[in-house]
């Protein structure tokens, strides 16, 4: 897996499951196989340096393969409480199998430096010096995106350390109960799972491969962070000046999460959905996760999507750097550079124009990134709101019961204090 990561920019969690799958790994091996291989792509920049320190070589010099056999085995040394002893073992013999004696000899002299110390002292010997920089070693992160972690957490920044150490924890599965299907009560009781803190449909599972899940497979349940519910719930709950005529949008539907709950939420009432994404592969996607609800999927760019405006409540859940949810892909956070942002805010911003033209006067739009960079959150919002006089409504109000979201009127979660992904959401409504 980390092969396929690193030569052909594969996706970790799409890669991993037909793997196991194919090898008929299961239970505890499958356990340990995850954590080997999401862990080692999520420390992937302190376990190069360290390794970089054992073998007196830049890594830019050391054979990718091989590079991969290290990775494992200083990510076990480092990360885990597999024995030092074992953790070399294995690497050394897995490289000998693969490429001779030699370069097991290589393996064996690098692992057993890095085994010298702790992480704590590597992270002392090799972490910069800066508070965000020797953070953003120690909790393996980029150090543009810690520094973006501090400058989104605005005065409380002291919380930079809870912030990055949960973004680089294993995070639970959440759960959506489909409502109108089962309730959260029951999915809780039927997989095992605790009911969900914020969201009324949310569960939490401890482990466990959701897919073979009976709800799961039945459709009356999927895999969804809570914090992305929260997304479609607050749509949902947004006043509107005037009836609710039943037109709802989800213009950047893919995969197609939101759109299911939004469709499921709208079906209770006899409304309507529709959900536009402009590749047809996530489009499939988004028609398997909507399948029995009353939603249109539509394969057209949200900003030319040709939809007849006078829509009521319109989702635009904006692509975005994923920086709120790089706990859920171990490969994401080395991949994104500051570079990719100035794109993604143009799109961005297009976006919410063409949305906000789809929308009827008194109508709600609910912007929202899984993101919270303050480019793609707050910047974006503020230049809407300067370009189109929407007003802009308090977004806490529209979740009830959720603690700690920020001054408004826009709301940020975070892992560190929800347990979600760190979603972004601002409420415009239309004069």
């Amino acid at each position: 897996m980390l092969r396929a990561v690193r030569e052909r920019d594969a996706y970790a969690n799409l890669v991993l499951p037909g793997l196991l799958k194919d090898r008929r790994i299961s239970g505890r091996d499958a356990a340990l196989a995850t954590e080997l291989a999401y862990g080692a792509c999520r420390s992937l920049g302190l376990l190069d340096a360290v390794i970089e320190a054992g073998a007196g070589r830049p890594i830019a010099e050391i054979d990718g393969p091989l590079l991969d056999v290290l990775r494992l085995g200083a990510y076990q040394l480092l990360r885990t409480r597999i024995g030092a002893h074992a953790a070399v073992d294995t690497s050394v013999a897995l490289a000998r199998t693969e490429f001779g004696a030699g370069k097991a000899g290589f393996v064996n002299a690098v692992l057993r430096r890095a085994g010298e110390k702790t992480v704590e002292e590597w992270v002392e010997a090799l972490a910069p010096r800066d508070p965000v920089g020797r953070l953003a070693f120690e909790f393996a992160h980029p150090v543009w995106i810690a520094q973006a972690f501090a400058d989104a957490l605005g005065a409380r920044a002291g919380e930079l350390h809870d912030a990055l150490a949960a973004d680089d924890a294993r995070p639970a599965v959440h759960l959506v109960a489909r409502p109108g299907d089962i309730t959260a009560e029951e999915l809780a009781l039927v997989t095992g799972g605790e009911e969900g803190r914020w969201s009324p449909y949310a569960v939490y599972l401890d482990g466990g491969d959701p897919g073979k899940l009976e709800p799961v497979r039945d459709g009356m349940a999927g895999v969804q962070d809570e914090g992305s519910q929260l997304v479609a719930l607050a749509l949902t709950r947004a006043p509107l000046n005037g009836p609710d005529g039943g037109r709802w949008l989800d213009l950047c539907a893919g995969p197609g999460g939101k759109a299911a709950l939004l469709g499921a939420l709208a079906g209770i009432d006899g409304y309507r959905v529709d959900a536009v994404e402009p590749a047809e592969h996530r489009a499939e996607l988004v028609r398997k996760s909507v399948n029995g609800l009353p939603v249109d999927v539509h394969v057209t760019d949200g900003r030319t999507s040709g939809l007849t405006p006078g829509y009521d409540r319109i989702l635009v859940d904006a692509p975005c750097t994923g920086l709120g949810a790089l706990r859920r892909r171990p490969e994401a956070r080395w991949r994104r550079t500051p570079a990719d942002v100035a794109e993604l805010v143009t799109l961005q911003r297009e976006l919410l124009t063409a949305a906000w033209d789809l929308l009827r006067p008194g109508g709600v739009l609910l912007y929202s990134t899984c993101s919270p960079h303050l480019p793609e959150t707050v910047a974006v919002v503020a230049d809407a709101v300067r370009r189109t006089g929407a007003e802009q409504l308090d977004t806490r109000e529209l979740l009830p019961g959720v603690t700690d979201i920020g001054d408004g009127p826009t709301v940020q979660l975070w892992p560190h204090r929800h347990g979600t992904d760190a979603m972004f959401m601002a409420a415009l409504r239309k004069p």
